[in-house]
């Protein structure tokens, strides 16, 4: 379960990692999901660190595409967007449970905070741009 909640933790912030502490509600308000073109796109690094619970840090690669958050190894699954504002949301889960992160992005970088869904470990994350959408990246 430990390895569970430090991925979980891992992929929320690097999912939430898409920001810099933004009110859920304006990321759920104004996803920029149709495809087009997102002045965030591109490969992102995320370091993801907990604040409170057994959740380990982590280091980890994003891609955003379209204003979409992709990533994972299948061990989970990833849902989040960036709106062309800037403001991020990311939910991350498996079979175990789930944690969901919020944020914002300016720039080339950004960070917000992200929690599991039943509170057994918060933290903060911090973003930074990598390269564009063209160049390979490592998950």
């Amino acid at each position: 379960m430990r390895k569970f909640w430090s991925l979980v933790a891992a992929t929320a912030i690097a999912v939430a990692l898409v920001a810099a502490a933004v009110m859920p509600s304006d990321a759920a308000r104004k996803p920029h999901s149709d495809g087009a073109s997102n002045v965030f796109d591109g490969v992102w690094s995320v370091v993801i660190d907990t604040s409170s619970g057994v959740c380990n840090s982590y280091r980890v690669s994003i891609r955003i595409v379209g204003g979409r958050v992709e990533g994972g190894d299948g061990d989970y699954s990833l849902d989040g967007s960036v709106s062309s504002s800037g403001g991020a949301v990311v939910t991350v889960s498996n079979s175990a449970g789930s944690a969901v992160g919020y944020g914002r992005l300016h720039g080339s970088s950004g960070g917000g905070w992200w929690r599991t869904s039943g509170g057994e470990c918060t933290g903060s994350w911090g973003a930074t741009r990598r390269s564009s959408v063209g160049t390979a990246a490592t998950y």
